[in-house]
């Protein structure tokens, strides 16, 4: 009898998830808010982090180094609460993540090739602690414990490549809610004197004299949801990085590979003197050279995502950009070669010139461009599963065709970028909604989101592409609305301070933070709000180690009998007295019932959920006591 109910309940779950996935859901954004610096091309907003306990968002001002504090309690009006300066911890603040109340910012050194710093604060600008980490920390994350800061230090070369430090990734472990904290540093010295093996293998290595640890520039990192491995691209080096986050060690170096412009779906635009929209195929090769990186799973199974943005080293006696009309080609791999120079064909391409002769006779049998103008989708080992080809400039085309390829910086500037990187993308983050995976990407150049559906990796599916820049106004007046998305923010609904799903959007040339509403609909049915539904206990202002005590006595059980008709019980456990809440919410966000609504003493509770008046169908219900949250599904059989 047991067996048969256990197949039951797993039957009737296959069900109804199998039911959401093939539902039809809409999502689309909708600008709601703005807060804006008044700083144009000064990087007034890069990097913006969020607490939703406190409804604050923490971003990144290079343009005032400082920490900008912003109260998201009104999302259509985010309004400045306070600056912390930067300037006295270092160099300029380059990236900044919360968790659990606590804010870290990654500064670099004044001299940015010396080792940098992570500091710490709480939610109202009070120092906590700092670390010193590798040079030029660019972007760092917590794992999803909060145990740990993951900082990417990028260690860039000083202006004429004399000095060039190691890249690295700080690995910080945070004990009694940063009081303590524990520092390693990952080199990739163990990559030294393999520098052409991993050359032959696809990996590029390339500055004046450098070592594989000296040329390898930790750009960006993406988390395991295990928290095991962190995956940190390797922008100029056209690589990814793979580190155990247990060992504290690299596991592995992946090579990107490179894209065939001349394929069927990999066409681009490559000159910006045509005066036309020409995305077609051409005999180069793109580097992905991604930037943002985020990890999601499906069916199980882990991915990455990547915003193939590109980059080129020039530094004063280091430049590595040339035009292709500037090289001189090999006519047996370019018998058209004449043609191609002019500047309405490949001509005003920038490619490398640190790659492509391949026989070394001075002249280019390949030729390879910066960045994929794309995003792709690998496995977790670093196995390319989908690239979006021509499809970002495409849209882009057909949205504002008389601003294609658009640079950041001025309008009227039609098909200025085509000729280095196109729409250039640059950030990424990925949401789960309604059981389906949606990617949101920022074109840093012409400006704008693009949404996928993710959920099959191997097939995304266009979904949105929305772009808050006027392109009637005047930049560097502030009229143009926002300029160069950086950094992309995902706020789910039970987070959100106005319970909608937020996306929130750091623009580094308007110096702008543009926050869009997520609004998602299934079957055409508007949602008051969407949410993961998945299981799951958060603890706002929890110990960095997870050792305190609170939250292992803080528990919400499964109700009982599951599923029911039309009475179950469900019971809970609070670590302190205090006022809570417990309430019951259908799969379209509305409320259908409160429980419970009142001061507790400490201790395990019950409380009886009669259904008689609910339709069947799968329910969530939601325990909240002080800062601790958890929820979890019920079903109701009629």
């Amino acid at each position: 009898m047991i067996a048969r109910k256990l197949f039951f309940f797993s039957t009737l779950n296959f069900f109804i998830f199998t039911s959401l996935s093939f539902a039809q859901v809409n999502l689309e954004l909708q600008l709601i808010g703005r807060y804006e610096t008044g700083l144009f091309d000064q990087g007034g907003s890069e990097i913006v982090a969020y607490d939703f306990l406190s409804k604050r968002l923490f971003s990144v001002n290079a343009g005032d180094n400082s920490l900008d504090v912003i109260d998201l309690s009104n999302p259509s009006s985010p309004v400045l609460l306070y600056n912390v300066d930067m300037s006295q911890y270092g160099g300029a603040a380059n990236s900044v993540a919360v968790n659990a109340g606590i804010v870290a910012v990654a500064i670099e050194n004044n001299d940015k090739q010396l080792p940098g710093k992570v500091v710490l604060f709480d939610v109202n600008g009070n120092f906590l602690n700092e670390a010193e980490v590798g040079s030029l920390p660019d972007m760092l994350t917590f794992t999803r414990n909060g145990r740990f800061l993951v900082v990417a230090n990028e260690g860039e070369p000083n202006s004429n490549y004399s000095i060039d430090p190691e890249g690295s990734v700080s690995i910080i472990e945070l004990k009694g809610r940063g009081k303590s904290l524990v520092v390693t540093n990952v080199t990739f010295d163990q990559f030294n004197g393999q520098e052409e093996l991993l050359r032959q293998q696809g990996i590029r290595i390339y500055g004046p004299n450098a070592s594989a640890s000296e040329d390898f520039e930790p750009e960006y990192i993406a988390i395991s949801d295990d928290d095991r491995f962190a995956y940190v691209t390797l922008q100029e080096n056209n690589a990814l990085a793979i580190l155990d986050l247990n060992s504290k060690s690299i596991l592995s170096i992946k090579p990107l590979g490179y894209k065939n412009h001349l394929m069927t779906g990999n066409e681009l635009d490559a000159s910006d003197k045509d005066n036309i929209v020409n995305i077609t195929n051409w005999p180069v090769l793109g580097m992905y050279q991604p930037d943002g990186i985020a990890y999601f799973k499906s069916s199980g199974n882990g991915y990455l995502i990547t915003a193939n943005e590109g980059d080129a080293r020039e530094y004063t006696n280091f430049v590595e950009e040339s035009r292709v009309n500037s090289l001189t080609l090999d006519p047996t791999a370019f018998p058209n070669g004449s043609t191609l120079k002019q500047n309405s064909k490949l001509g005003r391409l920038n490619v490398t010139n640190k790659l492509g002769d391949v026989d070394n006779d001075g002249d280019f049998d390949k030729l390879y461009c910066f960045g994929g103008r794309s995003f792709s989708i690998w496995d977790a080992q670093g196995n390319l599963i989908f690239d979006s080809g021509a499809q970002l400039e495409q849209i882009t085309a057909n949205a504002f065709p008389t601003h294609f390829n658009s640079t950041n910086d001025a309008n009227n500037t039609f098909d200025n970028r085509s000729d280095n990187k196109g729409p250039e993308p640059e950030g990424v983050v990925v949401a789960n909604i309604l059981n389906r995976n949606f990617a949101f990407i920022g074109l840093e150049r012409i400006g704008g989101v693009v949404v996928y559906d993710i959920t099959n990796p191997s097939d995304p599916s266009f979904v949105q592409y929305i772009n808050s820049r006027d392109f009637s106004g005047n930049p560097a007046a502030g009229t143009a609305g926002d300029l160069g998305p950086e950094g992309l923010l995902f706020i789910p609904f039970n987070r959100s301070p106005n319970l909608k799903p937020l996306l929130v959007v750091g623009n580094e040339i308007s110096g702008s933070i543009s926050i869009f509403q997520v609004n998602v609909s299934i079957n055409n049915a508007s949602l008051n709000y969407s949410a993961e539904f998945e299981n799951r206990t958060d603890k706002i202002d929890n110990d960095s180690n997870q050792e305190n005590e609170s939250l292992k006595e803080f528990s919400l059980n499964q109700n009982h009998p599951n599923p029911f008709n039309p009475s179950t019980t469900i019971s809970f456990s609070i670590p302190v007295s205090g006022y809570v809440t417990l309430k019951v919410y259908d799969m379209l966000g509305n409320e259908v019932a409160t429980l419970v609504n009142d001061n507790l003493a400490s201790g395990t509770h019950g409380v009886d959920f009669n259904a008689g008046n609910l339709a069947s169908g799968v329910y969530i219900y939601r325990l909240q006591s002080g800062n601790l949250i958890s929820t979890k599904r019920l079903i109701l059989l009629k």
